[in-house]
Parts: structure tokens; sequence; C-alpha cells
């Protein structure tokens, strides 16, 4: 498990492109709680909740949120490389903030965050 370092949280932040050391590996079975080929969201300030995610999105596209302020975890557990964004508007629209690869995850304030992308390699 990797944790993205705090420049390129900044870089995620600012809405660029962050690959900072990606590599092609594969995510594969469950990962604190995040099923295989899901991006999880962990409930606020609970780090990895016991291993209990509050949410776990599976297809491709945009996933709305709903009264998630505060900081959470978000972890990419998708395969195949897909990545994941974090977009201000609701349905994947605004500003859709960097690349989360998978087997990475972000300390992320969702409180600006309306909806988590999930992006087909």
């Amino acid at each position: 498990m990797r944790k993205i370092t705090k420049a390129v949280a900044l870089t995620l932040a600012a809405g660029a492109l962050a690959t900072a050391g990606a590599t092609t590996a594969q995510a594969a079975g469950a990962v604190h709680g995040c099923p295989s080929g899901a991006v999880c969201v962990y409930p606020q300030n609970a780090g990895w909740n016991n291993d209990r995610p509050s949410l776990a999105f599976y297809s491709y596209g945009a996933h709305n949120l709903s009264k998630q302020v505060g900081h959470h975890y978000v972890y990419n557990n998708q395969t195949g490389g897909a990545t994941a964004r974090t977009c201000t508007g609701y349905n994947g629209t605004g500003d859709c903030q960097g690349y989360l690869g998978a087997g990475y995850y972000i300390d992320k304030d969702l409180t600006p965050i309306n909806s988590i992308l999930l992006v087909k390699p």
C-alpha cells in the first residue's frame, strides 16, 4: 500500500495529472475492506475504519456523493489500469481533479466534492 506524497496530493488538488511513481501493477483482492474492482470511500476522519468502507463504487462513470464532508480516505482498488477522479460538480462535472491510480489512496477533503468519476483506461 502506498500513500501519495504531499507533493502529489497538492498536484491532485490542483487538478493536474498525477503520476508520481505510478505503476502498471493491478489491484487484486480486497484491500482494507475495499473489494477488487471498486473505488471505496471511508467515513470522515476514521482512517481505514477497521477495513469497513462507507461507500464502494464499481462501474465506470460518475457516482454522486451525498453528505460527505471533511477528510475521508478514498482508495482505488480497480483493476486493469482504471483511475478515479474527484469532481466538484454532480455527474462528473465541474473541476475534476487528479487521476488516482489503482492501488493508491488519498486523504481528501470531500466538502467541495460532489462526485467521483471512475475512468476506464
